[in-house]
């Protein structure tokens, strides 16, 4: 048996672990990879489909094959559910990048759920100062708040604070540069891998 060098060096580059980009890459190709079934992936990997290792393995192929199909296509595609209940509607006033069939579903966590929905990931930690539990949002991916992703969804949610102060003379509007330090919740969707769901906290700079 021969591991190819080459595909191993590219699976760890992607984020696939040395040791199972190892037994991934022996006597496979990348293209051979990716025609695998996601049980023979699991099954060459030695892991359960419920296992971290091979949903990692999963996203890493699945972003593979998408970052190809942009390659190869010039045309900027909409897809047939480009308006679907969980995107935001801009029909009229300007393109939806939200709606395009590359970008994955992402929504803005309100902050008084911010705690729950990340505690699963162990991100709740001791303030050393005051003692005090805290959120460490800063140790997740970041995303700049000039990322068209991030201000088609400010703009969305601006609109709409716009329209509650009209009806309610007692609404406090949002303060500006509400947006910053607030998380995104990235849902990914792919025949192979399921669902997979990832989150970005929103920064004014690097």
């Amino acid at each position: 048996m021969v591991v190819k060098s080459a595909t191993k060096k590219r699976l760890m580059e992607l984020g696939v672990g040395e040791e199972y980009a190892h037994k991934l890459a022996t006597d496979r190709n990348m293209a051979d990879i990716k025609a695998l079934t996601s049980d023979e992936i699991a099954s060459c990997l030695g892991v359960s489909k419920d296992d971290e290792v091979f949903q990692i393995t999963m996203n890493v192929l699945g972003e593979l094959g998408a970052r190809r199909q942009k390659r190869r296509s010039r045309k900027i595609t909409i897809s047939r559910k480009a308006l679907e209940d969980d995107d935001m509607d801009m029909a009229g006033t300007k393109f939806n990048v939200l709606n395009h069939i590359f970008v994955p579903h992402q929504e803005l966590i309100p902050a008084e759920d911010e705690e729950e929905e990340l505690r699963p990931w162990g991100l709740l930690s001791t303030d050393e100062e005051t003692g005090e539990p805290r959120l460490a949002k800063e140790i997740l991916p970041k995303i700049l708040i000039t990322d068209p992703v991030v201000q088609v969804i400010k703009e969305t949610v601006e609109r709409e604070d716009m329209a509650k102060a009209t009806d309610d003379e007692e609404h406090i509007p949002l303060p500006a540069g509400w947006i910053a330090d607030r998380v995104l919740k990235v849902v990914r969707r792919s025949p192979s891998a399921g669902v997979s769901i990832a989150y970005r906290l929103i920064v004014e700079g690097k």
